[in-house]
């Protein structure tokens, strides 16, 4: 069976594993969820992540963080964009998730990056998700 949403499924692994409280979560791996990754981890979303491979396939294993009360520091991890219907945004349209609580990640042509590191750079793009 052929995936139509790789970042969604990405997305709703973190969600239901956060959920179940587990440590970690492995999700298929691919140039973008790594990117997505790399967000995550230097936002403070997760603790660290890192690709594993079993020889054919490679993985990335996400290592989840909790705070002191073993609440997840995700609260809410949301799809933007879809292959139905694509969202772009310019460098001054980039809307700010929760006054500034949460981030957009966007893909852009020098990378993935969050929205405000967008603005400073001056460049717009695909707002892929949401968490805060």
């Amino acid at each position: 069976m052929t995936m139509t949403d790789p970042i969604a499924d990405m997305l709703t692994r973190i969600r239901n594993a956060l959920r179940a409280s587990h440590e970690l979560v492995n999700i298929p791996c691919s140039n973008v969820k790594i990117s997505v990754a790399k967000v995550l981890k230097s936002e403070g979303y997760i603790k660290n992540f890192r690709i594993i491979s079993d020889g054919q396939h490679r993985s990335i294993r996400i290592f989840l963080k909790y705070d002191k009360e073993g609440a997840p520091v995700i609260e809410g991890l949301e799809r933007v964009s879809k292959p139905s219907c694509r969202v772009y945004a310019g460098r001054d349209e980039l809307p700010k998730v929760l006054n500034g609580y949460g981030v957009n990640i966007v893909s852009t042509s020098k990378g993935m990056m969050t929205d405000n590191e967008a603005r400073k750079t001056g460049v717009g793009g695909e707002i892929l998700c949401i968490v805060w």
